[in-house]
């Protein structure tokens, strides 16, 4: 589609509407923006000579658009946009506007947990062989930024997430990769089998010349290799490939691409966590279908440090160590940030209720010897406690509080984990801002 000259619609205004708008604005269109949080809430001034409706969603002005681009949080539900599909106006999500501009090809990483983890490391690595190259998307730099200024020799690596995806037409990224799917966001996508076929979406319009990276080790990424056109390359922990990355014996092998190598021992990867080698795997997969030298993707690795709020090591305090690990907003990434630590553990968990069970989280507990509960949810969970026989918890109202109660009750030899198993929604805007003060809070301690 040509925009220029086009009546385009952007629906909220967080980051990636803002981006969007800009970037249609330069395509040449005739941009209006919308937000249902009034005008006086809304930081405009990055915008300019566009429309503006806000306080309220846009039913009213719908027909008289070309284009409705919308940002990821808003559901795919509301009147407004099945009043689009009805009319044949396009709905697209910004990863679907990135696509149509890009003039470099895109590598989309998406998973239920891992991906800014994976995004962070492939983008060091991709950077370090194409040099201007970018990394975007969910990982917290909106893809329509600066994606109309990478050459088309150069990459776009990008974290991708199942509300993105929900809203895409024709786009195909060069290398698509699932790391694994266990439930979540359920309240917006209503059953697992809806937020499974949204993660699939990822490879719908890839062809044989193009690469899908599938973790084997998850049984419904290994079921969805039989849904791509795309070549399938595989990684696992926990098999030995005739074809792909995994590991074996301690050591990291790629069998592909006519590269029959041992790339490094897993134990120079600067990263807590079985997950976190699955998560190196999928990295070195992507890069070797993109043809990076070996000597780039080790180096790269080694070098490689935890991203923020990801199991990151905030300091120790008389031999306390603190974990932030705020990005842990479901159950299955909460798993595995309890299986990665092996001192005791005083755990801080709880927050936004997105219509998940925690047993799993619970039947995780092995070195848990006290669970402190903030958030809505906290009751529920506590319940559930109960019915699986863990009674060692308490509640707190504030999120200082909690944090000042873990160290209260925490020994030295101990650490105390930040690692919720909930979005933020609840008591922040985002995992970021929880994340943040989890450390600005453990700093003030010590």
């Amino acid at each position: 589609m040509d925009l220029k000259n086009k009546k385009v619609l952007v629906c909220g205004l967080g980051v990636s509407g803002i981006a969007s708008a800009a970037l249609l604005k330069k395509l040449g269109a005739s941009v209006t923006v919308s937000d249902i949080r009034s005008e006086d809430k809304l930081d405009l001034a990055a915008l300019q000579d566009v429309n503006v409706y806000v306080g309220k969603n846009p039913d009213d002005i719908i027909n008289k658009q070309d284009l409705i681009v919308i940002s990821p949080g808003i559901s795919t539900d509301l009147p407004f946009v099945k009043l689009a599909h009805e009319l044949n106006i396009p709905v697209w999500s910004e990863i679907e506007l990135a696509y149509r501009v890009s003039k470099a090809p895109i590598i989309a990483i998406t998973g239920t947990n891992g991906k800014t983890t994976t995004t962070a490391l492939t983008g060091e690595i991709i950077k370090n062989y194409y040099k201007n190259s970018l990394v975007a998307g969910n990982i917290g730099i909106p893809l329509t930024e600066n994606i109309y200024n990478v050459p088309k020799d150069d990459y776009v690596v990008a974290e991708i997430s199942s509300f993105q995806l929900e809203t895409i037409d024709l786009f195909c990224p060069k290398v698509s990769a699932i790391l694994n799917i266990t439930p979540d966001h359920l309240n917006r996508h209503k059953t697992f089998e809806n937020y499974c076929m949204a993660k699939a979406k990822v490879f719908q319009n890839q062809t044989e010349n193009d690469y899908t990276v599938l973790n084997f080790d998850d049984k419904l990424c290994r079921q969805l290799a039989s849904k791509t056109e795309a070549h399938v390359i595989f990684f696992s922990v926990e098999n030995k490939l005739d074809e792909g990355v995994f590991l074996d014996e301690g050591k990291i092998k790629i069998h592909f691409k006519n590269i029959n190598e041992t790339l490094m021992d897993a134990k120079q990867i600067n990263l807590l966590g079985k997950h976190n080698i699955s998560n190196v795997l999928a990295a070195v997969a992507i890069s070797v279908c993109v043809d990076v030298p070996l000597n780039i993707i080790y180096n790269t690795i080694k070098d490689f440090k935890a991203v923020s709020h990801r199991l990151e090591f905030v300091r120790e305090i008389n031999g306390i160590k603190f974990y932030n690990d705020s990005k842990a907003t479901n159950v299955d990434s909460a798993v595995k940030a309890l299986q990665a630590i092996e001192t005791p553990i005083i755990l801080i968990g709880g927050g936004y209720d997105k219509n998940v069970d925690f047993y799993d989280w619970i039947k995780a507990f092995k070195n848990v010897c006290r669970l402190i509960l903030i958030g809505q949810v906290k009751e529920k969970i506590a319940k559930q406690c109960e019915e699986l026989g863990f009674f060692d918890y308490v509640m707190c109202q504030t999120f200082e509080d909690a944090v000042k109660k873990s160290f209260e009750i925490a020994k030295s030899n101990d650490s105390v984990l930040l690692s919720p198993a909930c979005a933020s929604w609840d008591m922040f805007s985002n995992f970021e801002k929880r994340g943040d003060l989890f450390k600005s809070i453990v700093n003030s301690l010590a």
